[in-house]
């Protein structure tokens, strides 16, 4: 049995999900997840970006699993965050799921027009079509900027977090309001020194567990949910195994001292959200 946690609106959260950025459509990601759902995954992590969330809702409809006991987040692009637009993308997101509801949406990137954007989120959840809200890649910053002006506190907050880049700031930021923060790249997108460091390679022999699962196990521990991506069936599987051992307060710390602060992609950068309109069209292909 996954673990759960519960978000600051009361409703509960598998903490751990499968994502599907940038697994293709075309048969992947129907697959994948297909897969993730046989070994037990009971959240599925998409968006409107990914354009793969025909396939999840495919997959989702063929497990032969309840709908209810499924958690489902996609994302609004920001492209469509205009209110008609948002609408209009939303309904177009539980059609392309087929869904009547969707446990999570998240603002995928903010930027534009973000308070409509939340406004069209918060009437859905209003209207019993959304569950639970929230937002991606906010920075201290950008929280500061626009969650102060929304009606409703998001339940999560989607950004890059693996041992190189902890978060603390924001971490601690987001505790006042038990805002569940949400990692994606918890394995550090591949990169090859995290995986090779020598702290968590000795963890790993400790437990005969890869270095994967010593990763998303402190992060598990410290109250982040994961979202790992694969589409290597042994993979899929070993990612969802981090519950059968656990992690000394002073692993935690040796863990926690490997901080950079370093995350690849950083949100309060200049141009940002220009150049994510520029090179994501989602209607390009309407």
């Amino acid at each position: 049995m996954v673990q759960t946690f519960t978000l600051n609106d009361g409703n509960t959260i598998p903490a751990v999900g499968f994502g599907v950025f940038r697994i293709p459509a075309g048969g992947s990601t129907y697959t994948a997840v297909k897969e993730a759902l046989a070994v037990g995954y009971r959240h599925i992590d998409t968006a409107q970006a990914y354009m793969n969330e025909k396939e999840v809702g495919q997959a989702i409809a063929d497990s032969g699993i309840p709908r209810e006991e499924i958690f489902v987040t996609t994302k609004l692009w920001l492209q469509d965050y205009a209110y008609d637009l948002a609408v209009k993308g939303l309904n177009t997101s539980l059609e392309k799921l087929n869904l009547d509801y969707i446990d999570l949406v998240l603002l995928h990137q903010p930027y534009g027009e973000v308070l409509d954007g939340w406004r069209a989120l918060e009437n859905f959840q209003a209207a019993g079509k959304i569950k639970s809200i929230g937002v991606s890649n906010m920075t201290p910053k950008l929280w500061k900027e626009y969650v102060p002006q929304f009606k409703t506190r998001p339940a999560v907050n989607q950004v890059e977090m693996h041992p190189y880049a902890q978060q603390k700031e924001l971490r601690e930021l987001l505790a006042k309001d038990n805002v569940l923060i949400e990692a994606w790249g918890p394995l550090g997108q591949g990169n090859k020194e995290l995986l090779s460091d020598p702290v968590i390679k000795k963890l790993a022999e400790k437990y005969g567990k890869d270095v994967g699962q010593i990763i998303l196990r402190f992060e598990n521990q410290e109250g982040i949910l994961v979202l790992p991506k694969s589409t290597k069936p042994a993979r899929i599987k070993s990612n969802l195994d981090i519950f059968e051992f656990e992690l000394t307060s002073q692993e935690m710390e040796e863990l926690r001292a490997l901080d950079k602060n370093q995350p690849a992609h950083n949100p309060d950068a200049p141009g940002v959200g220009d150049w994510l309109l520029n090179n994501y069209d989602i209607h390009a292909n309407e």
